[in-house]
């Protein structure tokens, strides 16, 4: 995308923006309500989301609450780089289940003048940073949290504790398998 002022051919800045936090948190919630806004200003936009990740559907992204949106399900990141090619605005989902190549692809995608939403969690279950999502962070012009209630104590909740015996980094899950929990509570619930 390119901009031109007094002859000279700009190409148009991109930027990317996340929206990470704990499960239970709205964070695509988040991603759903930008795109939706992006959609209104007729902006040309597209979602992706991990494959692996057919919790609700397997191709809408769809929140906890139950507010969904069309997506294209893809293998990999650098997949993203060949469809986002016509959009504008991208929206990636679930981003803690692609590798650290997200933060090459996401950083190409705003070269290229795109606005990228990338949404994930930034700890895992142990209360590690989790994925690309930190690296993400550090390089994004745009960084929101956002918290989840504590199921212990009603505190901002900002830990996904997983509530299943399973040392699998990865296990898909809703509130069969996880329960958002504050600082304290976590601490707590790992010694128990």
């Amino acid at each position: 995308m390119f901009l031109e002022k007094d002859n000279i051919k700009y190409i148009k800045s991109g930027w990317i923006e996340v929206v990470c936090g704990s499960m239970f948190s709205g964070k695509t919630e988040e991603l759903i309500r930008r795109l939706k806004r992006a959609r209104i200003a007729k902006q040309k936009v597209e979602i992706f989301k991990p494959a692996v990740d057919t919790r609700y559907d397997e191709e809408s992204v769809v929140s906890h609450d139950s507010n969904s949106v069309t997506s294209t399900p893809v293998q990999n990141a650098s997949q993203i780089l060949f469809y986002a090619e016509d959009f504008e605005v991208v929206g990636i989902d679930e981003a803690q289940f692609f590798g650290n190549e997200l933060v090459t692809v996401c950083n190409e995608l705003a070269a290229k003048g795109k606005r990228v939403i990338v949404a994930g969690l930034d700890m895992d279950y142990l209360g590690n940073p989790f994925g690309p999502i930190p690296n993400l962070m550090a390089c994004a012009e745009y960084v929101t949290k956002v918290h989840a209630i504590c199921m212990r104590c009603g505190s901002l909740a900002n830990h996904s504790h997983r509530t299943i015996k399973n040392d699998n980094l990865v296990v898909l899950g809703e509130t069969d398998a996880y329960e958002p929990l504050c600082r304290s509570c976590f601490q707590l619930a790992l010694k128990e």
